[in-house]
Order: structure tokens, then C-alpha cells, then sequence
């Protein structure tokens, strides 16, 4: 009987022990026995599955692993230490020196550091494309580009990509396309869909959904895993396996909890949005989002992070941390609980002025992680520290 993805992401399981648990084990160990030198050397060959060691593979990482490509629709996975450790094998696994790899220029400050910083140092080129001029991108490919990077809602200015649009180009040029689906989650949006090759994700934020546990995931298909697989177990980014309990746990509650961090989020934009002390505000569920038309078209719902602009710039935003009563100021997002920051002062202060000009942080860019709580005690807090 087939099973929807949601139904799947809570029954795939490891394999039920000889104890009969009803909730799977924790397998908090670093290498396996076998039973005799023959089924030992078999393994070790790749002639018989089973597991070596945990760096290579564990049974609690692969549920999660398991539960998280039933979530994308992809053919494989692997998770990984962290969220840029995905990232960064995703991409460090499949190019070599001498080839060519085109991002949006609205992502993640650690990824922009990693693309812009290090692999010039392994001989890859790197070209930036505007996020919100696509018809532009087909010219910057050349004949040796061989990945587009992208993030799709960015972080933090909540811009969007068309993602047919992107699949669309990768395939025609023989591309590999590279999707960074933190912010919407499977339950927001499947880029595989649209023509993904793979997904990356940092489990650390929805996907745990508590402020846990680090851990990140690459989805997609399965040759390109099987690479990415070879280069994580030698370089060594494994995650670890009570990590991984704690994820796959936690993706049993996905699909509930981001019904609620998006219905919250959404009133609370509907909210704010018209209030006297902001400039701009982005939700990709508001109509006044310039690229709603594809929000409407590729996501289930608009995601649980809020942007806004306040008048006064860098100070102003500095003021309203400080006023805050109730929203937690910390370096991650996709809590339970709500969380404000300010990415000019913190994730994005690296970024010369004009990187972040090009990329809508503004001096007084406010960035909401919307939590589970009542979204009236939300949405007080954030408007008498915008007084």
C-alpha cells in the first residue's frame, strides 16, 4: 500500500531489534561485528551491504536519512555534521579545479564565505547572478559551468526563485541544479519537483524545530549521492547518531509544527505590515510580496521567517533587540520559540556594506523566526519594541 510522504516520514524506521520496541533504538556506537571473516571482507568489498563503521554509515542516521528523501521525493541521501557541512560537500564532492559554479547573490553568509573564500583556494570559478533578474543568468554560463546554487526563500530577505524557471535552464545546459530548502522545508516546497538534482538542508533549524541539535542532510539522486557519500566518509562530516535520533524524532511533528509556525507567521506579517515605524515587509504569502505570483506557485504554505525594514536603520534595529521582552536573540531560527535578529550587526556583518546593499540587508532589516507560541503574545511583544 502506498503511503503519503507525511505518513512515511513517521513509520520508515530502523529495524525493529529482537526487544520489539515500538519506538526505534539509538545505535550509539562507532563501528559493527560481523559473523565470520568472509561476510567481514564481503562487506568491506561493497558485496554485501551492512554497516563498517559509524563514520560511513549507522542505522539511526540512516532513518533519518530514509525519512528525509521520502520527505523530498528523491532517490537517496546522507546526512552530515551540520548544515554547512552538507553545503559544502554538495558541491566540493562533484567539481573539481577547473570548473564553474553560478549562485544567486542572496544566501547564507557562511555559504557566501565558503564560495567566495575557499573554493577559489581548490581552483573552482564562481559567478554571482542577481536573484531577481533570471533572465539574466543564461549568459553568465559557460562551457565549463557545471552547478547553479540556490536558495529559495534566501536568507534573510525572504526573495524567491522560480524554481521551473531554474530547472529548466540547468537541463537544457546539462547542469547540475543545487537547492538550499532550509527555509521553506519539505512541507513548504519540493525543489526535486521542479527539477532539483539535489537538495541540501541544515537540519539544525525546522527540520529539529527546538534549538537542539546541529546536523544537516543532502537529498537527491542517486549517483550524485553515492559521490557526495565517498567524499563525506573520508573527509569525515558524519552526523552524530543521537543527533540523528533527535532529528527523526523530530520529523514525526514537521508537518504539524510548520502549520503552525506558518499560520502564525502570516498573521503576524498580516499585522505589521502596514505599521508607521516599518519601511518594507517581505512574507512570501502576502500579496505585496513582489514575487508572490511564485510563492502561490511553488510552496504549500509562505514558512515561518518574517523580514522587515525598520525606519531609523542600524540604531533602530539595535533598539528593538534590546526592547524585546519575550523573543529569544540567539544565532539560529526555526525554534518553538520566537526569535529576533539582526543580520547586519551578526550573520551578515562579514559582508562588505555594498554585498549587503546588493542583497536588500538593509541597516534596519529585522529578521522574525515565528514560533509556536499564542501568536497574539508574538506579534505584542514585536510591536511595543517597534514603539
Amino acid at each position: 500500500m502506498s503511503q503519503h510522504r507525511i505518513t512515511q516520514a513517521i513509520r520508515i524506521r530502523a529495524d525493529q531489534t529482537p526487544e520489539r520496541e515500538h519506538s526505534s533504538p539509538l545505535f550509539l556506537t562507532s563501528s559493527f561485528c560481523y559473523d565470520d571473516a568472509e561476510q567481514m571482507r564481503a562487506i568491506f568489498a561493497d558485496e554485501q551491504e551492512g554497516n563498517i563503521y559509524t563514520r560511513f554509515s549507522n542505522p539511526t542516521v540512516q532513518e533519518f536519512t530514509d525519512r528525509m528523501v521520502a520527505l523530498e521525493g528523491a532517490e537517496a541521501g546522507f546526512a552530515t555534521a551540520s548544515g554547512m557541512s552538507a553545503v559544502f560537500a554538495s558541491i566540493l564532492a562533484l567539481l573539481k579545479k577547473g570548473d564553474h559554479l553560478i549562485s544567486c547573490n542572496a544566501i547564507f553568509g557562511s555559504t557566501h564565505t565558503v564560495l567566495s573564500k575557499f573554493l577559489p583556494k581548490y581552483g573552482i570559478e564562481l559567478s554571482y547572478v542577481d536573484i531577481a533578474k533570471p533572465e539574466e543568468w543564461e549568459a553568465v554560463i559557460r562551457p565549463n559551468t557545471k552547478m547553479i546554487f540556490l536558495e529559495t526563500p534566501t536568507n534573510p530577505g525572504l526573495e524567491l526563485v522560480d524554481l521551473e524557471l531554474a530547472g529548466q535552464l540547468a537541463k537544457k545546459h546539462n547542469i547540475l541544479l543545487n537547492v538550499d530548502n532550509c527555509f521553506a522545508t519539505p512541507l513548504g516546497q519540493l525543489p526535486i519537483k521542479y527539477g532539483a538534482d539535489l537538495v541540501v538542508h541544515s537540519a539544525t533549524k525546522w527540520l529539529d524545530g527546538q534549538g537542539r541539535v546541529l546536523g544537516g542532510v543532502v537529498v537527491g539522486k542517486k549517483e550524485l549521492i553515492h559521490d557526495i557519500y565517498l567524499f563525506c566518509r573520508s573527509t569525515g562530516p558524519s552526523l552524530s547518531p543521537f543527533n540523528a535520533w533527535v532529528l527523526s524524532r523530530s520529523l514525526e511533528t514537521l508537518d504539524v509544527r510548520m502549520e503552525r509556525h506558518s499560520s502564525n507567521a502570516l498573521y503576524i506579517a498580516t499585522e505589521l505590515e502596514k505599521h508607521p515605524n516599518i519601511s518594507w515587509l517581505r512574507y512570501p504569502f502576502l500579496p505585496s510580496h513582489p514575487q508572490y505570483a511564485i510563492a502561490k506557485k511553488q510552496m504549500y504554505n509562505g514558512g515561518g521567517i518574517v523580514c522587515f525594514d525598520l525606519k531609523g536603520g542600524l540604531e533602530a534595529g539595535r533598539n528593538f533587540l534590546n526592547k524585546l521582552k519575550m523573543l529569544s536573540l540567539t544565532a539560529n531560527l526555526g525554534d518553538t520559540r520566537s526569535i529576533a535578529s539582526h543580520p547586519a550587526s551578526t550573520t551578515h556583518a562579514k559582508l562588505t556594506p555594498e554585498e549587503r546593499a546588493a542583497v536588500n540587508i538593509t541597516p534596519g532589516l529585522i529578521r522574525i523566526s515565528v514560533g509556536l507560541e499564542h501568536r497574539d503574545d508574538i506579534l505584542q511583544d514585536i510591536l511595543q519594541a517597534i514603539q
